[in-house]
């Protein structure tokens, strides 16, 4: 039995069209915008190591791209290791991705595999970023994680997250300007 779904909308003498969801062939998309934002976690080990800040300027150097930040290394909560996995929990619940460095690797494997796997279970995308300025190989261990893997470059970054974030479509295609003399 489908459902109808009546549908107001601008028609020739006021007629309604009817909108039959067994019907529908795609969904909508709910775009970026200030409005919006895509809701993000980057992982930290409770600090704001060099790499986490490169992420947010990454995103704030990208155009008509609005973002929230759930992330909090600044405030460590109290407590013993259980206390600090609920803090994660907490910040990685409402977030639509998670952005991973694999930087936190070296210094927190523990710590970085927990938010990778809590991610996992509660179905959030994971965008796994490289080793930044290294020719090293991701770790295996983290590398089955994530959804996906990127380089440090803005535009792949923020492609990444408009994908696994909003399932957007970010085909862009490059100009290159030159003169024939």
């Amino acid at each position: 039995m489908s459902r109808a779904v009546h549908i107001r909308a601008p028609t020739p003498a006021g007629a309604r069209r009817v909108f039959h969801q067994s019907r529908a062939c795609a969904t909508l998309l709910f775009q970026v915008s200030q409005a919006n934002p895509i809701r993000l976690f980057v992982t930290h080990a409770w600090d704001t190591s060099d790499d986490y800040l490169r992420v947010f300027e990454y995103l704030e150097s990208a155009r008509n791209f609005f973002y929230r930040n759930y992330s909090t290394p600044e405030k460590r909560p109290g407590g013993d290791k259980e206390a600090l996995r609920e803090d994660l929990r907490k910040q990685i619940s409402p977030v639509e991705a998670v952005i991973a460095l694999s930087s936190l690797y070296d210094t927190q494997p523990d710590l970085l595999t927990f938010q990778l796997l809590y991610s996992q279970a509660n179905h959030k995308p994971v965008i796994l970023m490289k080793p930044f300025g290294a020719r090293r190989e991701v770790p295996k261990a983290i590398l089955d994680l994530a959804n996906e893997v990127v380089e440090w470059d803005e535009r792949a970054l923020v492609d990444a997250v408009r994908r696994e974030a909003r399932h957007e479509e970010t085909t862009r295609w490059d100009t290159i300007d030159f003169k024939l003399d």
